[in-house]
């Protein structure tokens, strides 16, 4: 049989029904003609051709692929039986849409994220290296250290240095002016990567000297933003801290490393101090290296080690120089902790799906019943029983294919509420839907069909035809094994959602002791904002100075600001840099031992503005500024840990932040611990005076004003003033504190957020089915309550036989969910914040909520069997 013979065979039978007629009409016509009677012309004629019916049965059986017609017809059931039932059929569809969605939005993302490979050529060659910090952990590199790996290293292809950086874009044809996020790299950073740009030029060698002319690579989104993609950009010059950089080529759209919200990139030798460029001790770049075909990275990272030692004996006497090289794959360090996230609530959804799948089983169960006898009859009729078998699993996987289809839908928009919403989600702009995602939802969409319609099938397809059609429908499906069966179900429903009740309860209490950590100063009514001064009209330490204190001066005089000041990172802003200092008063102490500390600017208004207590000594005072400025403040922690039984007032910090020489700095004041992020716990921090007016230094600077009303008032006045000083000046980050904390906390408050609702909407699943279960067990105990009621049970009495039997799936659920949680939980610590992963109040709330859920759930369906009428209940059969 061919199958263009199966696709005819329509066509065919309606041919050969024609033929036949035809042979027919002709026979009779003769038979009529030699004298017979019409009807007896037709009994003739059929006599000798046969009966028609049957040639055409024989044909088409003869261009019929029996599996896919019988396939067909279980669909055409199918699909009347749904339609004969809309409520359960809507139910059931919503059920699997909902699973089946969260499942294919975060397979979406999880595999763009962390499984697809990075657009480049072979992106398995390409790694970070970082100077291996005390603790083990990866740390940036100074530039000094990466030369001489470049250098000296042989199992690389390529090796490039990058550094975050900002520009401040002059305005041109009446444009405001704009601070931009940057990078300036190594000339050999594209083709390290593999990538050019799709107009002009990549960087040369000659780009990247101190001698060369300053050139500018744009990203696309600015070259589109900025320059409405007019490709006569490239030649052109645009002033970048009032500079001019020559643009010599664009960047793809697809190109979006280390960050999308990247906008230029320009040459490391343009964008970096002469100071930090030969520094090994100045530690404020990234490298990235692609590894020679054929050598691992534990080689590559080793000879890397090598070379990092040597300079460690040589430099590391004098400054904060590490021993050894830390490397990573390039997609794990740009992926970075999102893995763990991305994981935790990728195992969510598929719980979320098992839930829905035991959900519609359960719902299959309660609608096999009341289709038993008719399953009995077709049996009795001939149909095989895997022939029904098949027709009740074509039924569900009909259901999960309608609720895959809508499920598709709703996770198109759910990953781009995602890629929207999860702010700090890396490679957010690689995530879309593509064949593999659809060929993923196909795959689940058929397994959970399979899943949740063949036990169903299996139960209900197997029994005795005459005992399946001499029970009473009330009756047949209150054997113990068909309700045990339900309940054990439900019971593993139950659990799985506990388990993610568990979760989701640890991660937000998580959040809010993160919410809640004390920054060490006032959060309430506090407004920042970020400016850079930058070019000729603030190269001179005098003319920062001049511009920072008129600022001051006239910010404090607007309406509604109670204080004002000047540092470069406020609180909980992130930790921005450290260094190492002596205590010229202290025996000198070996390279490997040196103190490190997290440095800071502020003027002597900002403490008082951010209302950080001194503890002892004083503030800086207005006139140490400029030459008159070696003085530091420290915080407590910092004087307990290296002055723990002296008076550190009166010593000094021998530290070389602002040069290459160390400089020694008078303690004159101890101010209140503050937090540089909020689930990191207190480091010691020193301050230093910000109007000393280092250009690059203390020129980027983070205005703090705290105010008497609501501080985002301030915005735009301040804005204003400043634009009056310097109308080319731009202003990036206009942030409240809130807001600040709120950038710092976004990521867990969205990740407990997220697997909170998943829980919510498992423990709705779970009540539905609860509450579905005892409802199908009253119903085919009517006839029994209705004789315990008449034999004298009291109302009473069975309202609580119902609910106990109702709540013994949720009881033996909550323990096995709480035992599974136990083990979990273990893998969520890292993601924890002060909190036990066997928190005994979140296992306790948990337990409550599932308890009090179940017994509302049941409650319903035992008042009902406790108001039943004897007399009607026993007359339902």
């Amino acid at each position: 049989m061919s199958w263009h013979r199966f696709f005819r065979r329509g066509r065919a039978d309606a041919e050969l029904k024609e033929e036949v007629e035809s042979y027919m009409a002709e026979e009779i016509a003769e038979n009529v003609a030699r004298g017979m009677t019409s009807a007896e012309g037709q009994r003739q004629a059929r006599i000798k051709l046969g009966n028609p019916q049957r040639v055409r049965e024989e044909l088409w059986q003869q261009n019929t692929v029996t599996m896919i017609d019988n396939l067909w017809r279980d669909l055409r059931y199918a699909t009347r039986t749904l339609r004969r039932t809309p409520g359960f059929a809507t139910i059931a569809i919503l059920v699997m849409a909902l699973g089946i969605g969260a499942n294919v939005a975060l397979f979406t993302v999880l595999r763009s994220v962390l499984l697809n490979p990075l657009p480049f050529p072979a992106p398995n060659q390409l790694i970070a290296l970082y100077a291996k910090a005390d603790t083990g952990k990866g740390d940036i590199v100074a530039a000094g250290d990466f030369y001489d790996w470049q250098s000296e290293s042989h199992n690389f292809e390529q090796m490039a240095i990058w550094r975050w950086t900002g520009y401040n874009m002059t305005g041109a044809r009446s444009e405001l002016p704009e601070f931009l996020q940057a990078v300036t790299c190594s000339w050999n950073l594209f083709s390290t990567l593999g990538a050019q740009p799709v107009l002009g030029r990549s960087f040369v060698s000659t780009d990247d000297t101190d001698a060369a002319s300053p050139t500018v690579i744009l990203s696309w989104s600015f070259f589109q933003r900025r320059f409405n993609a007019d490709s006569s950009i490239i030649g052109k010059t645009i002033r970048l801290n009032a500079q001019p950089y020559t643009v010599v080529g664009v960047l793809p759209q697809r190109f979006t490393y280390p960050d999308p919200k990247i906008q230029l990139w320009v040459p490391y030798h343009i964008g970096v101090s002469k100071v930090i460029l030969h520094s090994h001790y100045s530690h404020t770049s990234q490298v990235i290296a692609r590894l020679r075909p054929g050598v691992s990275l534990s080689v590559a990272t080793q000879e890397v080690s090598a070379i990092q030692h040597g300079i460690f004996t040589r430099f590391g006497g004098d400054g904060p120089v590490t021993a050894a090289v830390a490397s990573l794959p390039l997609l794990e360090d740009i992926v970075g902790d999102a893995k763990a996230p991305l994981y935790l609530l990728m195992a969510a959804v598929i719980s979320l799906l098992l839930i829905a799948c035991l959900n519609l089983s359960n719902l299959l169960i309660a609608r096999a019943v009341a289709r038993r006898k008719e399953m009995a009859m077709r049996s009795a009729l001939g149909g095989s029983r895997m022939h029904l078998i098949g027709q009740q699993i074509t039924e569900s996987v009909l259901i999960c294919i309608s609720g895959g289809v809508l499920g598709s839908v709703l996770a198109g928009a759910a990953v781009r509420w995602l890629t929207t919403y999860w702010l700090d989600l890396p490679r957010s702009d690689a995530i879309h839907i593509d064949a593999t995602v659809l060929a993923f939802a196909l795959g689940i969409t058929f397994l959970t069909g399979i899943l949740s319609g063949v036990l169903p099938a299996m139960l209900f397809t197997g029994a005795s035809v005459s005992a399946a059609l001499q029970d009473s429908t009330r009756t047949l499906g209150v054997s113990a094994s068909r309700a045990s069966v339900r309940k054990g179900l439900l019971t593993v429903e139950l659990a799985l959602t506990v388990v993610l009740l568990v979760c989701a309860g640890l991660l937000f209490e998580s959040f809010l002791r993160l919410g809640s950590v004390d920054l060490g100063c006032t959060t309430r009514n506090i407004l920042t904002m970020r400016y850079f001064l930058r070019g000729e009209n603030y190269a001179k330490p005098e003319q920062i100075v001049s511009f920072q204190t008129q600022l001051l001066e006239r910010v404090r005089h607007l309406p509604g600001v109670a204080a004002a000041g000047l540092t470069d990172v406020v609180p909980g802003d992130g930790l921005y840099g450290d260094t190492t200092f002596s205590i010229p008063e202290h025996p000198p102490q070996p390279p490997e031992e040196r103190d490190s500390a997290i440095f800071r600017t502020a003027d002597p208004g900002y403490f008082q503005a951010m209302q950080i207590p001194l503890v002892k000594g004083r503030f800086f005072a207005s006139g140490e500024r400029l030459g008159n400025s070696n003085f530091a403040i420290i915080n407590q922690k910092l004087a307990s840990e290296f002055f723990p039984n002296e008076d550190p007032l009166g010593k000094h910090l021998a530290v070389s932040w602002r040069s290459p020489a160390a400089e020694n700095f008078e303690i004159v004041g101890i101010a209140g611990d503050t937090r540089y992020s909020l689930n990191e716990p207190v480091r010691s921090m020193m301050w230093f005076p910000i109007l000393s007016g280092i250009a690059g230094t203390t020129a980027d600077t983070a205005l703090v004003v705290r105010s008497t009303t609501d501080p985002a008032a301030l915005g735009i006045p301040i804005q204003r003033t400043i634009a009056g000083m310097d109308p080319d000046l731009p202003v990036s980050n206009v942030l409240t504190m809130q807001q600040v904390i709120g950038k710092s906390t976004a990521s867990s408050s969205f990740e407990a957020s997220l697997l909170g609702a998943f829980a919510a909407l498992s423990l709705l699943l779970a009540a539905v089915g609860l509450f579905g279960v005892l409802s199908y067990l009253v119903a085919q105990r009517t006839g029994e309550i209705g004789l315990r009621i008449a034999l004298g049970a009291q109302r009473e009495q069975v309202l609580r036989l119902m609910l106990v039997d109702g709540l013994q799936p949720a009881v033996i659920g909550l323990a096995l969910g709480l035992f599974a949680s136990a083990v979990v939980t273990r893998e969520l610590q890292s993601l924890l914040y002060r909190t036990r992963p066997l928190d005994p109040t979140v296992f306790g709330i948990v337990s409550l909520v599932l308890l009090l859920v179940s017994g509302a759930a049941c409650a319903l369906p035992a008042w009902r069997a406790s108001r039943l009428d004897p007399m009607r209940a026993l007359r339902v059969e």
